[in-house]
C-alpha cells in the first residue's frame, strides 16, 4: 500500500508559519492549543497546492493519514485532516463512523466538532438511518459536553430530512443542561431547522421552555426575515 507522507505539506505548513498570528489564534481558543498561525484561506490554498503535487490518499490509508496528522502539535493539521475526511466521504465506507466518533473525543473543541457532526457523522447517519438511534443514546448517555453536542447538531444540514421526532427528544433530553455549548447548540440547530420550517420552530419554541440563550439563537434568523 505504501505510506502516504504528510512531510511535504509539514514543511509548506512551516514555511507560512505567521507567530504573531499563531498566538492571536491561540489565545481566541483561550490558549488550549499550538497554532502556525495559517488563516483558513490559506491553510486551503497550501492543502490544494499539496494535493495537486501528492495526489489523495486511498480511502484505505485515510485512518492512518489521520491519526497521523493528530499526533501532530499544530491544531492546523487537524483542520487538514478533517476537511481531508469531507473531501473524500464519499468513498470513506461504513466504517468511517468509528473514525468520526472516535475524533469527537481528541482534544475537542467546537472548531473540530462543528465540523465532525454535521459534514462527517451527519452525513454518515443520514446514509444509514437505522443507526442513528443507537450513535445518538449513546452521545447522550455519556454525558460528554462535545458528545452531546454531536448528538444535536448531527442533523444541522439535513433541512427537510430532519428527523423533527428525534430531534425534539434530543433536544427535551438536554435543554436543562447548563453548558453554554449545549445551549447554544439547541438554538443553532433550531435556527438552522427554522429556514426549511419555520412553524415548527416557532411552535417548539412556544412549548418547550427553553434556556434564553437557546430561544435567542433560535428564533433570531426568523426575527431578520
Amino acid at each position: 500500500m505504501g505510506n502516504y507522507d504528510l512531510k511535504p505539506l509539514v514543511n509548506l505548513f512551516n514555511k507560512h508559519a505567521d507567530p504573531e498570528r499563531a498566538s492571536q489564534m491561540k489565545a481566541y481558543m483561550k490558549g488550549q492549543f499550538n497554532y502556525l498561525g495559517l488563516n483558513s484561506p490559506l491553510r486551503r490554498e497550501l492543502a490544494k497546492q499539496f494535493y495537486s503535487a501528492y495526489g489523495y490518499p486511498l480511502p484505505e490509508q485515510l485512518e492512518e493519514v489521520v491519526d497521523e496528522c493528530y499526533v501532530m502539535p499544530f491544531r492546523e493539521i487537524k483542520y487538514f485532516a478533517l476537511e481531508l475526511l469531507v473531501k473524500m466521504r464519499k468513498k470513506a465506507g461504513h466504517d468511517a463512523i468509528h473514525l468520526y466518533e472516535k475524533l469527537l473525543s481528541i482534544d475537542p473543541w467546537w472548531d473540530t466538532v462543528d465540523l465532525i457532526a454535521p459534514s462527517l457523522a451527519g452525513y454518515h447517519l443520514r446514509q444509514y438511518p437505522e443507526e442513528r438511534e443507537h450513535y445518538v443514546k449513546k452521545w447522550i448517555a455519556t454525558g460528554n459536553l462535545w458528545l452531546q453536542r454531536s448528538a444535536i447538531l448531527f442533523q444541522l444540514k439535513y433541512k427537510k430530512e430532519t428527523d423533527t421526532g428525534m430531534l425534539t427528544e434530543i433536544i427535551l433530553q438536554l435543554k436543562g443542561s447548563k453548558e453554554f455549548f449545549i445551549r447554544k447548540a439547541i438554538g443553532w440547530v433550531l435556527r438552522e431547522y427554522s429556514k426549511t420550517n419555520a412553524g415548527f420552530v416557532v411552535r417548539f419554541v412556544q412549548q418547550h421552555e427553553l434556556s434564553g440563550l437557546s430561544q435567542r439563537e433560535a428564533l433570531k434568523w426568523l426575527e431578520h426575515h
